[in-house]
């Protein structure tokens, strides 16, 4: 029987998309996001120091990534795995350790890029800050979000008449130079930075003792277009998809376990870092995901062979941003692979690899479109581009199970704002909704 997306089709969910993402200025932001949904569909949070529950619906949060998994009661100590898997961070910039400049008689903030930025797009934008800080308590270190979501930096772009070769030569900016936002004007106020956190907190200075603090485009996400056709919006890569499996995975929760696949745990991995290569203790490339399946699995009594056949049977949807056609630039593409919107999710195929993509898999993703009544296109890079990557490949080699990279098509990919058709988000969300009510059955 197909589970379905309640209530989500269309602009409704491009709307609800963009409450998620607004939301969501940070990674960790976007997890407290992503557990408050969970939490109204029964989902309750896991300590990963405490021990693991043997069934039911739960979720843990490390850092800016989470994993959260519903497991039927009376599974097989060998019941497989249905994992989509998707990422929280964008590329943007992040406040440096010793962030307090000043030059000109105006004060500035020194940042870090983070990811493979368009740098172009943060000039003239008017930014807030957000993130985590780590903050000195009565018992001890604890961490705690911070959201200022209102214009507290700019980085104004260099008048025409100083650099009259940019309309020949383009625009070309230094990372190290050209990107220091400002923030107010007067000599460098040391420990500045600090003071404005420990105000935001309600805390004295002293006890802000680091932070992972970044940028972020104020201006809200909106719908489009005469007819609202179009989305734009912040961070749509990859919040796009960590918002279609959570409600994804919601959706099958909310159906009777005889209606969807009770004999496999469904799964939605969320990792930070995706973008600067994901090797961390919270990334795909770390011991995240594969920690958290064994624990599921011996929580059930598994033995080693009952945890390697767990794997073998399980299959992984990395879902993340995929590029629809350029009209403007549709040289850019394989003449044989354009993707429109509104078209449906993209399976992503790459023959070397950077994208996880094998032809069951596939099969698999476009059976599970058929049944949810949605479009499905295919893309391929050309070959005389780079091609980029997911998490797919990762997680397929270090866990060895079989994964499909898709996505929603979109448009400025790693840009400060992205744009994609309004009914892409709903229709990705009911392709994944399909895939974890099949597998298992």
């Amino acid at each position: 029987m197909t589970a379905t997306v309640p209530a989500l089709d269309g602009q409704e969910a491009a709307r609800d998309v963009l409450g998620f993402i607004g939301a969501s200025p940070s990674p960790f932001h976007a997890c407290a996001t992503a557990a408050a949904r969970l939490e109204q569909a029964g989902f309750t949070g896991v300590d990963e120091t405490g021990p693991w529950p043997a069934d039911g619906r739960h979720y843990v949060v490390r850092a800016g990534s989470l994993v959260a998994w519903q497991a039927p009661p009376g599974l097989a100590p060998a019941a497989p795995f249905t994992i989509v898997g998707a990422h929280t961070d964008s590329p943007n910039l992040r406040v440096r350790p010793r962030p307090d400049l000043s030059r000109a008689g105006v004060r500035q903030l020194g940042v870090e890029v983070y990811g493979g930025v368009l740098l172009n797009s943060w000039l003239d934008r008017d930014l807030g800050l957000s993130g985590r800080v780590a903050l000195r308590s009565a018992s001890g270190i604890e961490a705690r979000l911070v959201l200022a979501d209102r214009p507290l930096l700019r980085v104004p772009q260099l008048a025409i008449h100083l650099d009259r070769e940019i309309t020949s030569d383009g625009l070309r900016l230094n990372p190290q130079v050209h990107l220091v936002p400002l923030w107010g004007l007067g000599a460098t106020d040391e420990g500045g930075f600090r003071r404005f956190l420990a105000a935001e907190l309600d805390v004295e200075p002293a006890d802000v003792l680091g932070w992972e603090v970044m940028a972020h485009d104020v201006a809200p996400g909106t719908l489009v277009g005469p007819a609202n056709e179009l989305l734009s919006s912040p961070r749509l890569d990859n919040l796009c998809s960590c918002w279609a499996a959570i409600t994804a995975l919601v959706a099958t929760a909310s159906v009777s376990a005889g209606s969807v696949a009770a004999g496999s745990v469904r799964v939605v991995a969320l990792f930070d870092h995706e973008e600067v290569g994901s090797h961390s203790t919270s990334g795909a490339g770390g011991p995240l995901l594969a920690t958290v399946l064994e624990r599921i699995a011996l929580a059930r009594g598994a033995e080693r062979d009952d945890w390697h056949r767990s794997r073998a049977g399980s299959v992984c949807v990395s879902a993340d941003g995929a590029h629809a056609t350029h009209p403007n630039y549709a040289e850019r593409h394989d003449p044989a692979h354009q993707i429109a919107f509104g078209g449906g999710p993209v399976v992503k195929h790459n023959a070397s690899q950077r994208y996880a993509t094998g032809a069951l898999g596939a099969a698999r993703f476009v059976a599970a479109c058929e049944r949810a009544g949605v479009p499905v296109q295919h893309y391929s890079h050309r070959n005389d581009l780079p091609c980029g990557s997911t998490i797919g490949p990762i997680t397929a080699a270090r866990l060895g199970i079989d994964t499909v990279d898709v996505g929603a098509p979109q448009l400025a990919m790693h840009s400060a704002r992205e744009l994609m058709g309004a009914a892409d988000p709903g229709l990705l969300a009911r392709a994944l909704t399909e895939f974890y009510a099949d597998h298992g059955h």
